[in-house]
């Protein structure tokens, strides 16, 4: 059984995904985890899908390091109009969702009712290889919440 970092307070009523070492990054991960926490399924299912054809951006507000400036980054009031367009972790958190979206079906929950109410990104362990640039792994869980 896989353990989760929060528990549903309705086990009936919600659905859990997860992916672990994930090779991806984790500062963008998490950034966009923050991004959709709070959305409705639907919702953060058409906004990842624009942030990986460059139509709407992540804000990035905590690892904002050698970030560019964009102007559709105004939206999202952050220090200096920062944000990228993470098209790896975006993807990679929409497979996440669309797990969690087939566990609704298999589970007979409306779907166009479910939220994305827990996601959490911690860091995975480092690969054991010689590497000569920064690489970096994540691991996700989502936890979404019928209303």
């Amino acid at each position: 059984m896989v353990r989760y970092a929060k528990e549903a307070e309705n086990p009936a009523k919600s659905v859990k995904a997860r992916g672990f070492h994930l090779r991806t990054h984790f500062k963008t991960s998490r950034e966009v985890s923050q991004a959709i926490k709070g959305m409705h399924l639907r919702k953060a299912q058409k906004y990842l899908k624009d942030v990986v054809a460059k139509k709407q951006i992540i804000p990035m507000r905590r690892f904002m390091g050698g970030v560019g400036r964009h102007a559709q980054a105004k939206a999202f009031h952050t220090s200096g109009s920062l944000g990228a367009w993470p098209k790896k972790s975006a993807s990679i958190v929409l497979d996440l969702l669309k797990n969690a979206e087939s566990n609704a079906e298999v589970k007979g929950l409306e779907v166009d009712s479910l939220v994305v109410e827990y996601i959490q990104v911690n860091r995975a362990p480092q690969m054991r290889r010689r590497t000569y640039r920064h690489m970096d792994a994540s691991t996700l869980s989502c936890a979404l919440h019928a209303t």
